[in-house]
């Protein structure tokens, strides 16, 4: 095994440290102590990321902007985010701090406009804003959608589609996801 190839399939320790300093290089915020496993970023100043995260195998921090320069993607602290995770921001997604996410979970700030005759490609992306409170539980292959503000200690059902707001506390599940239990 070569030096290479172990920098880039190990996912803890050396290896993640080396990563962050790159990363932070390139123009990353980061405070301490956080652990990214093999990942996709783009536009690294456009995201902040606090300490003591965990980001598994897989994930996508993906801001859409190029001509953006504040910040498209804030992170607290003590979040784990479990492999294949996906933020795409066109306008903001905010986390808040000790979150769990689960395996494939989707969010984005944005969606494509349509107007018959005339291709999604062609037409501007409608921006709004995502912002997850602290202490959530995000299950597997949940699908959160822009204009979406999850309380503080919401939970939401493995493969929900989260198409509006839910207050703090909030347990939530289906497609679209309804309320099944609040706090």
């Amino acid at each position: 095994m070569t030096l290479e190839s172990l920098l880039l399939k190990s996912s803890r320790g050396f290896a993640s440290r080396i990563r962050v300093l790159c990363y932070r290089v390139l123009g990353l915020r980061a405070g301490r102590r956080n652990r990214l496993e093999a990942g996709r970023c783009r536009r690294l100043s456009q995201i902040e990321l606090g300490e003591f995260n965990a980001l598994t195998q897989g994930y996508m921090l993906w801001p859409e902007d190029a001509d953006h320069a504040g910040v498209r993607i804030r992170i607290g602290n003590r979040n784990y985010f479990n492999r294949n995770f996906m933020i795409d921001a066109c306008g903001l997604v905010e986390i808040g701090d000790e979150n769990m996410f689960g395996p494939d979970v989707y969010i984005t700030d944005s969606n494509h406009q349509v107007k018959p005759g005339v291709s999604a490609q062609e037409l501007p992306m409608t921006r709004g804003r995502v912002k997850i409170g602290s202490r959530c539980w995000i299950g597997a292959k949940a699908i959160i959608l822009k204009d979406v503000a999850l309380g503080d200690g919401c939970v939401v059902g493995a493969g929900a589609v989260v198409t509006k707001s839910f207050p703090a506390g909030s347990v939530i599940a289906g497609v679209p996801a309804r309320l099944l239990k609040s706090a």
